[in-house]
């Protein structure tokens, strides 16, 4: 059930897909009654909320604007609706959360199963989801908040907060490069390497490094799961790049794998952000849980803390 007028809803739906036609067979409707409901809003508003093409349908200033604060009230009806149902008063107890996966493998679950010992009516959803996806989910309100790495400054969100993450390359033991305190990027690419898929912050930043340096790369690895990377050093395949909040082995000893912190500039570009809904005010439950997001990724981590921890 929504609370939104029908006009903002279709406003909503043409938003999203970009074309009249698709949005009416979402919402099962005329193709007409859409291009109604979105010439009256315009009219009442009186400016013009999308530019008309050939194929599409695309949001001017004015219009994204306005699916900004729709989406917030969309947000805010459903988190209603739900405590309508439930009768849970203000306090809704349960939060949604969206990640990209090494934040899904630890720092995400580390955080629900401290948050639940002090609050075990609250439950939780978890989606492990690509980096840009997280940030989608957030601005459209599908999650309560995104725990996620991304590269520059964003506005159609809110940053709670924003941390550079070590970078580090993981390697068998035995390795020559074992308990080195560091080493540089053309050094690591002498060794065979596993690497996340272009697209991603980790690789393009890598990329990015390896043009600067001059250096030509063929990884042995391209994968985006971080176990099979962690496998693929501890099967004496080669070395892996990964983030110090995206490791999943808290004990480093144990997995079979060493640590060794990787020393280039260009991976201060990448931050570690929690993020939230511009201007939606959030259930008690969900700004509980995200000032202890803040809380964990907050603290600066120094070389001896990456190497310990993983």
């Amino acid at each position: 059930m929504q609370l939104i007028p029908v006009h903002l809803a279709y406003f909503l739906e043409v938003a999203r897909t970009g074309a009249v036609s698709e949005a009416a067979q979402n919402l099962r409707v005329a193709p007409s009654a859409v291009s109604r409901q979105i010439a009256k809003l315009e009219s009442g508003i009186g400016v013009a909320l999308f530019l008309r093409h050939p194929r599409g349908m695309t949001l001017t200033d004015a219009g994204s604007r306005l699916l900004a604060h729709v989406r917030r009230n969309e947000a805010e009806s459903s988190a209603l609706v739900t405590e309508l149902r439930t009768g849970s008063g203000a306090d809704t107890r349960s939060v949604v959360v969206a990640c990209s996966e090494g934040f899904a493998l630890r720092l995400v679950p580390h955080a629900i199963a401290v948050f639940q010992r002090d609050h075990p009516d609250v439950t939780f959803r978890l989606d492990r989801v690509p980096h840009q996806e997280a940030t989608r989910r957030v601005a459209e309100g599908i999650a309560d908040v995104a725990v996620t790495y991304t590269m520059g400054p964003r506005h159609d969100v809110r940053v709670e907060c924003a941390v550079v993450v070590p970078m580090a390359a993981i390697v068998p033991p035995g390795h020559e490069l074992a308990g080195r305190e560091r080493v540089g990027l053309a050094e690591l690419c002498a060794y065979p390497l596993a690497l996340a898929p272009t697209g991603t912050t980790q690789r393009d930043l890598f990329d990015i490094g390896v043009q600067l340096e001059g250096l030509t790369v063929r990884p042995a690895l391209v994968c985006d799961a971080i176990a099979s990377k962690y496998e693929f050093v501890r099967s004496g395949g080669g070395v892996a790049l990964v983030g110090d909040l995206g490791d999943p082995h808290p004990d480093p000893t144990a997995e079979g794998v060493g640590y060794v912190p990787l020393d280039h500039p260009v991976f201060r570009r990448r931050e570690a952000q929690v993020q939230t809904m511009l201007g939606r005010r959030l259930p008690w439950t969900a700004t509980q849980f995200t000032g202890l997001l803040i809380s964990l990724l907050r603290p600066p981590i120094s070389t001896d803390a990456m190497t310990a921890r993983g």
